[in-house]
């Protein structure tokens, strides 16, 4: 049996408060904007002292990089336990909509939080670099799942699939269109079927 680590009460509390904020922060920010709430707010809702926030985090920017890598994390969790009921490549790429789907027709739902904080950040915001990660992470999976199904330039497609994506998340949330997602999965099943024809015609 391996030994017991000691965790000191001072560590134990750091962590604590740091899931607070970071599920305060959460809430907060996707509900209202993150420019909108303001770091007392935070404090408030999270039941921590101030002075906790800046011991964790630093600076309200550094929470809000740490509340879209949290949510950059959740994504990449939500899409492996969704897409792993899909035996084929072709059908991964296809079931991202699938995924997506499900997520503009649960409760609360207000758009893409990436968008969202795209919005409100500064040009030349470091934070941008978290949203970027997230981005990008997206076109490497549409990329991968393209490639494994045989499709002629798969980056090509997985960028076109999601712009896709991206205008059935704006559709849900502006229109209220939560069939989006589906309509856009009609399209992306032309697109990813004659890809793979075409690869096969070489």
């Amino acid at each position: 049996m391996a030994a017991r680590t000691s965790v000191k009460p001072r560590e134990t509390e750091r962590r604590s408060a740091r899931e607070r904020l970071l599920a305060a922060a959460g809430e907060l920010f996707y509900e209202e904007g993150i420019h909108t709430v303001g770091i007392d707010r935070v404090i408030e809702r999270a039941g921590v002292a101030k002075a906790s926030l800046y011991d964790v985090f630093g600076s309200k920017e550094e929470l809000i990089r740490s509340y879209l890598e949290a949510l950059h994390e959740a994504r990449v969790v939500r899409f492996e336990r969704g897409l792993a009921k899909f035996t084929t490549p072709r059908d991964r790429l296809l079931g991202v909509f699938d995924v997506l789907g499900e997520l503009t027709k649960s409760p609360g739902f207000r758009g893409c939080a990436f968008v969202r904080a795209s919005a409100e950040l500064r040009p030349e915001s470091s934070v941008r670099g978290a949203i970027e990660a997230s981005r990008a992470w997206m076109r490497g999976m549409l990329a991968g799942f393209a490639k494994e199904a045989g499709a002629a330039q798969p980056e090509r497609l997985a960028r076109q699939l999601q712009i896709l994506y991206d205008g059935a998340v704006i559709s849900a949330q502006l229109d209220g269109e939560t069939n989006a997602p589906a309509a856009a999965r009609a399209v992306a099943t032309e697109m990813v079927d004659e890809a793979i024809a075409a690869r096969s015609r070489r």
